[in-house]
């Protein structure tokens, strides 16, 4: 069981890490802003408009809330992945179908019961976020866990 933490706190790790650069970088991109602003609108899901005008705990709220979402995304696929076998299968199929999950969830549920209300976004937008997630977390975490998974 410990080394099994392990590998998730690591891959936990990575895949926050990954998300919130490429976060960090779409938005710079689009907006030509400052991308810290990502890590106060992340703490606007539990504060509201307030975190906009807070300081350096406000951003520190913000990269902790989002490894926590990371971690919680993490520990649940490896939880999920030796029970339903066809995960297995095909690390790219499941890599694109965990992506588009996380997307579903995070927009559909998490946000829109948070105090952001709904998410703002065109549907290049979506297309773009959706990419993400696959690339920087669905597919990452689908070749991690049948590495892990094989070695048992």
């Amino acid at each position: 069981m410990k080394k099994n933490s392990a590998v998730i706190a690591k891959a936990g790790f990575l895949v926050g890490t990954l998300d919130i650069l490429s976060a960090f970088l779409h938005y710079y991109i689009v907006t030509g802003k400052d991308p810290l602003f990502i890590l106060k609108y992340i703490t606007s899901a539990l504060l509201g408009p307030v975190a906009f005008s807070g300081g350096a705990e406000m951003y520190a709220a913000g990269l902790l809330l989002h490894y926590l979402v990371a971690f919680s995304f993490t520990t649940f696929f490896f939880w999920l992945y030796p029970r339903l076998k066809i995960l297995g299968k095909n690390r790219v199929a499941t890599g694109i179908f965990y992506g588009l999950f996380i997307w579903a969830i995070m927009n559909l549920v998490v946000v829109p019961l948070s105090r952001i209300g709904k998410f703002p976004g065109s549907v290049s937008g979506v297309l773009i976020n959706a990419a993400i997630l696959i690339l920087v977390i669905g597919l990452p975490l689908s070749f991690m866990a049948r590495r892990y998974y094989r070695k048992l």
